[in-house]
């Protein structure tokens, strides 16, 4: 699995939220079910075959190790907390991922929402569940895990946080990713740091592929073999110790760790990256003593991707993938010249501290995003709609999905709030501002590219 990355870069204080996501709804009352037996607020109890489907449907044969495992060291350790989780993913925030992926939002619905339906496949503690419900409001959220002791953790962080009031429905329940077929079809599929841990990651990606919408949108995030070097290291060392996966194991790790010589590459490696990390005992277990995980390198991940039937939508951190960070000049020249693959190739072997890939996958990934079209009427008849992944607004300064400085003049301001203040759908063109509509055009792009501003496309709807 993988901690959460809800504050890339930094983690503000909850004090000081200023997007609008995290602020109260006027939804329905919500549901908030439990097929975990005997715990929470839960439905009238259903027949013990429906609550551990996990005993009954396909699992994958490290199923029992993996989920003893878990129940052992529950999984991400972030600390629980009452109110609502600190910060923002846009990863996580379907209306900003859908935009980032296809270059335009579905309209609302007659109700004014985007009613999601998401499936959070291999929740762990309930981290990602958490920033999924208060970053989706109205949607319908099931959350799965192998584990009854992270669920439980799980149900206890969302109950403390109120996440069930933020969505229509909040399901968490005891149930392997290989057996949702009776679940039906799911707009946005979130599984961070799961794949990786089956015996048979491609059974569990044809899986999840079933269960995607024909227009939906999958995240996913799986180790790099490049930047965990050093991890398989220490792993494959602990493991000729016979150190174990248990308390024992934990012990033996830190110890290691802290005793090799301190010019030893492994501790080093430990110590300035992945010591802050691995601080909370789940999370040191997770990176050093989990007894199945596989990762992969470019080469390996597209294939394991094109078994899938699914199509690559992109990388959800591009920044780490652009040769520019990287190289200058005459050699930046040639590495532009080269296929968006073959660049990505020559970054993997350039930098050797990337350790996992985190990326987008869609049924019907379309050839070019209708952010990218060039054709000014088109933007000037679509719609928009700020994107709530910002710190600071409104502002001029902001900080934002990925919580880089942003800086905004009066004439952006201006924009966003003409947008924000007309009726839901308005044409660029059709805002009352004294903007002619070049210089619309010009500043729409602009955030746009920014990711400030999501366009809206100019027909459909949630899938």
């Amino acid at each position: 699995m993988f901690a959460a990355f809800a504050a890339p870069g930094a983690r503000p204080s909850r004090d000081d939220r200023s997007h609008e996501m995290l602020g109260p709804t006027n939804l329905p009352p919500p549901l908030m079910t439990s097929e975990l037996p005997g715990s929470g607020p839960a439905r009238p109890p259903e027949p013990a075959d429906q609550r551990n489907r996990l005993d009954a449907g396909p699992t994958d044969a490290a199923t029992p190790v993996v989920g003893a495992f878990y129940d052992r060291f529950p999984y991400p350790g972030d600390p629980l907390q009452d109110g609502p989780p600190p910060g923002y993913n846009w990863r996580w925030c379907v209306d900003s991922a859908w935009a980032f992926a296809f270059g335009a939002l579905p309209p609302r619905d007659s109700a004014g929402e985007r009613p999601w339906r998401i499936l959070d496949a291999g929740c762990g503690t309930g981290v990602s569940t958490d920033y999924l419900c208060h970053l989706n409001p109205g949607s319908r959220v099931l959350a799965v895990d192998i584990s009854p002791g992270t669920l439980a953790v799980a149900e206890e962080r969302t109950r403390r946080s109120g996440a069930a009031g933020r969505v229509r429905e909040l399901r968490i329940a005891r149930r392997s990713l290989l057996d949702l077929d009776d679940e039906g079809e799911f707009d946005y599929i979130n599984s961070v740091g799961v794949l990786h841990h089956l015996d048979r990651p491609e059974e569990g990606l044809r899986s999840l592929a079933r269960r995607l919408s024909p227009k939906g949108l999958l995240h996913l995030f799986l180790y790099a073999d490049g930047g965990r070097w050093e991890i398989h290291r220490t792993q494959r060392a602990l493991a000729l110790l016979g150190a174990g996966s248990g308390n024992e194991g934990l012990r033996l790790g830190r110890q290691l760790l802290s005793s090799l010589p301190s010019d030893n590459r492994l501790r080093r490696h430990h110590e300035e990256r992945w010591a802050l990390d691995t601080a909370a005992d789940a999370n040191f277990a997770d990176m050093y003593l989990h007894p199945q995980e596989t990762s992969y390198d470019l080469r390996r991940l597209f294939a394991f991707i094109a078994n899938s039937g699914l199509q690559f939508a992109g990388f959800s951190n591009p920044e780490v993938w652009d040769p520019a960070r990287l190289l200058q000049g005459e050699l930046l020249e040639r590495a532009r010249a080269l296929p968006c693959r073959e660049q990505w190739s020559l970054v993997e072997a350039l930098d050797p501290t990337i350790s996992h890939f985190e990326f987008f996958l869609s049924p019907s990934f379309p050839a070019q995003a209708p952010e990218a079209e060039s054709d000014d009427d088109a933007l000037l008849a679509s719609g928009g709609e700020r994107n709530r992944c910002l710190w600071g607004w409104p502002g001029t300064s902001l900080l934002g999905p990925d919580l880089q400085p942003l800086d905004l003049d009066a004439a952006d301001l201006e924009l966003l709030a003409a947008l924000e203040a007309a009726p839901a759908g308005t044409a660029l063109a059709a805002l009352p501002l004294a903007m002619e509509n070049s210089e619309r055009v010009r500043r729409a792009r602009k955030l746009i590219r920014e990711r400030v501003l999501l366009r809206l496309a100019s027909s459909g709807g949630v899938a």
